[in-house]
This record gives structure tokens, sequence and C-alpha cells, in this order.
């Protein structure tokens, strides 16, 4: 059952068995507080991220060691903050946070921590915060996974040009909340494509630049959520619960990443020269 899988239902003699199953492994649900537009909530990216995730959970042999713990919903998201419902914790605050559940989670004896991020523009940071997590606490594997970018073959279920303009609030995520949760979505808006970049960059990917949305678009979409509807988000909801589960197989059956003597000790991260 998905219920026997989450921490915060056990007591602590049962996480405590639970950390010493070869291969244990938490995860960690990550989404974000912030505007998609007129017509999705603005928990979207924490709903995918814990909706997925529970779904995973549901598939996944009893047998394999993995427990989840309660959604992080507030995440990084300056680049949405003017609208109003985005709640934006700071950099340094996120990190802080997930490098304290790190702490707790190689504390009670875990083994890997998977990050299961939901919001792309936290990606970085959510990289960032498993690289601090792994120097502090070099038992304790880290995994910095996103909710878009594991499954294969995944957003090819949407069209050019939307599959690589649809940035926020388009097609996919609205095709994916119609699966999910149809009656938290609004009347769908018109497309809101930006202006395109200089010839060679980007507003994501090779050659990106740090985008606001309010300066792309007037009512937060980033794309063209015109096309979007439930089947397609039936067909990426599948896609994503068959990929990720897939790949959680794949980690508990293995023994990785295998250990060396000299990750066994812990070496502080270097600090500023005082001034």
């Amino acid at each position: 059952m998905a219920s026997q899988r989450r921490l915060e239902y056990l007591p602590w003699p049962a996480v405590e068995a639970a950390a010493r199953q070869p291969g244990s492994t938490v995860v960690l649900p990550i989404g974000a507080l912030e505007q998609h537009g007129p017509h999705l909530p603005v928990g979207t990216d924490s709903c995918f991220a814990d909706s997925v995730l529970d779904l995973v959970l549901k598939q996944l042999p009893e047998e394999l060691p993995l427990w989840r713990l309660p959604l992080q919903s507030y995440g990084f998201s300056p680049e949405h903050t003017g609208f109003p419902g985005t709640v934006s914790l700071s950099a340094e605050l996120l990190l802080g946070l997930l490098e304290a559940v790190g702490e707790a989670v190689a504390a009670a004896g875990f083994e890997r921590l998977v990050l299961f991020n939901g919001h792309g523009g936290q990606i970085a940071l959510v990289q960032v915060a498993a690289r601090q997590i792994r120097h502090r606490w070099p038992r304790l594997a880290v995994l910095p996974w996103f909710l878009w970018s594991g499954p294969p073959q995944l957003l090819e279920l949407i069209p050019e040009p939307e599959r690589s303009q649809g940035l926020h609030g388009g097609r996919a995520e609205t095709s994916l909340m119609l699966a999910l949760q149809p009656g938290l979505v609004g009347p769908l808006p018109s497309a809101a494509m930006p202006l395109e970049p200089p010839a060679g960059l980007s507003l994501e990917g090779a050659v990106p630049c740090a985008w606001i949305s309010r300066e792309l678009s007037a009512n937060g979409v980033v794309g063209d959520p015109s096309g979007a509807n439930p089947g397609e988000g039936d067909q990426l909801l599948e896609r994503l619960v068959a990929g990720w589960l897939q790949l959680f197989t794949s980690l508990l059956t293995s023994d990785w990443p295998q250990r060396r003597p000299a990750l066994d000790r812990v070496e502080p991260l270097p600090t500023a020269p005082q001034q």
C-alpha cells in the first residue's frame, strides 16, 4: 500500500527498521507555489510531483525499499513574483531546507535520497543542494531528479513549436492537469508566445537567459495552452508514471552508487576568507 511508504505515518522504530534495509531510499517531492496563468492553479508543480510520485508508489513492488516524505510545496520562484499567489523562498532558504532534510535522512541511516522536483525554475538549485548534501554526508547518495526530464519520449506527444516554446502554463502542463485535476482548470487563454530572442539564443536550453514572466506575458502564460485536452493529458501521465516506475525500479534493484573507503571521510566545505 502506498500509505505504508509514507514516513510521516510511521513511528520511529518503523523508520529505523526501514533505514536498515539494504538500499533504503527516501524520496522528497518538491513543488512550488507560483502563478501558472489565469487557467491553472498556483500549486500546479506541487500537484504534479506529488501525484505522479504517489501513482508510482502504488505500482512499485512492496519489497523494494522506498519511502516518501511529505510534499515540500514552496520552492524558488522569483521569476513569477508580481502575480498574486506566488510564494517564493530565497535560494539560501531552500538550500538550507533541503540540506536539513538530507542531514536527517542521513542520520536515520538511509542510503539514498531522491529529490523529486516538479518545478523547472529550480532545477539547478536542487542540483546544488544535492551536491552539498553529498559532500557533507558522503554515505548518503543523492539524486536530483526533475519530473519532466526522466521518462523517454515524453514530450514527443506535444507538437512543435509548443514542445520547445511552451515553457510555462502551456499545452503540456494544461493537458496533464486536465488528466489529474480537471476541476481545477479554468477557461483556456489564448496563446502568449514570447518574442524570439536573437539568433542562436534561447529562453531555456543551451544558451538561456534568466527570464521573468511579467516581461514575457501579461497573463503569465509562456506558450499556447489552446490545444490542451484530457486525452493528451492521460497519455502524458501514462508515460510519466511508466517512465519513473522503471527508473525507480532500476535504482532500487541496484547497488549504485558503489561505495569507496575514501567516501567515508567527511571534509568541510570551503568557507569564504575573513574580511
